[in-house]
């Protein structure tokens, strides 16, 4: 086991709400139709923010919580699918809005299994360095054609993360496991560029929205997901009896129910958001986790799974004891 403790977690969410009622102005849909597939009301979007500015909101609220100075953070992960742009990094952005001088920072993509594999690179850099923040962030509404109901009823913006530091004590990541299938990954596409240099001949167009093969991901995720999370269980030394909450990727109901189902645990423990939130990909697992330890429902002692699941494709499944 990596002995590495989760101190703090912030999450920061924007406040203009979009109902599925409001949706129904702008497509052919309705509350019924979305929430009866997906198990969705509302989502959150940004109206004047970016990317960095969640995230930088989320670092502050990390510091805040801590007690601790900025100078003292040795690096900052974002994991993001929506940055701001493709330099400076989101997370660079972060570093210097927040003054942590002596901060590494960098962007990691990997989709909605972001904040997962986030978490993975940060116990390895903690190895090497004490103390790190890693954030999930996203603002997929700029992502989303609006006229679309395949996809804009789903996403949502918003940002959530961890300050996480090497311990002494005997907690922290104790299993995990990581997974890419790039053969499928144009089952869920977004962001493409086109070509436009001079020299290429027949000048490429590519579309910048969502577009995804629905069946597909569901399919992949009820397979894919339980099968990882098994193996990351087996390396932990952990029964899936064991652990106390599965904190998955808030992507659909119907698949988390699926899961839950697939391993005979109770649904109980598998907590959803994504009612209120909608899909917010790398920052979903960590909205659920802040909610969930506000409440107090989740606290030190437990024993924890992270999983997240999307675009590339990838899965990536975590044991902790925190």
């Amino acid at each position: 086991m990596e002995h590495l403790k989760i101190v703090a977690s912030a999450r920061q969410i924007p406040s203009r709400q979009v109902t599925n009622d409001e949706l129904s102005t702008m497509m052919d849909t309705n509350d019924e139709w979305i929430h009866s597939r997906t198990g969705i009301h509302q989502r959150n979007v940004v109206v004047t923010e970016n990317t960095s500015d969640l995230a930088t909101k989320v670092a502050e609220k990390l510091l805040e919580q801590t007690g601790t100075t900025a100078e003292s953070i040795d690096f900052i992960i974002v994991s993001t699918m929506s940055p701001d742009a493709l330099s400076p990094s989101t997370a660079a952005i972060v570093q210097g809005a927040i003054g942590a001088k002596r901060a590494f920072a960098f962007d990691l993509s990997a989709a909605c299994s972001g904040l997962v594999y986030g978490l993975s690179v940060a116990t390895s850099l903690l190895t090497r360095y004490r103390r790190g923040i890693v954030i999930g962030a996203e603002v997929l509404s700029k992502l989303v054609d609006w006229h679309d109901r395949t996809t804009a009823v789903l996403f949502g913006d918003g940002a959530a993360g961890v300050m996480i530091e090497r311990t002494s004590d005997a907690i922290g990541l104790a299993g995990e496991e990581l997974r890419t299938f790039g053969d499928k990954g144009e089952n869920l596409v977004a962001g493409q560029f086109g070509n436009s240099n001079p020299f290429s001949g027949e000048i490429s167009s590519l579309d910048p929205y969502f577009h995804q093969n629905g069946r597909e991901v569901y399919n992949f995720a009820t397979r894919e997901v339980p099968e990882a999370l098994e193996s990351a269980l087996k390396k932990a030394k952990v029964a899936a009896d064991d652990v106390d909450f599965y904190l998955l990727h808030q992507a659909n109901a119907r698949i988390v129910s699926s899961i839950a189902k697939r391993f005979g645990q109770p649904i109980e423990k598998f907590p959803m958001n994504m009612g209120t939130n909608g899909n917010t990909s790398a920052a979903s697992i960590g909205i659920l986790l802040d909610e969930l330890r506000e409440a107090g429902i989740i606290h030190p002692g437990q024993t924890i799974a992270f999983v997240g699941f999307g675009g590339g494709l990838t899965v990536g499944a975590q044991i902790w004891k925190i």
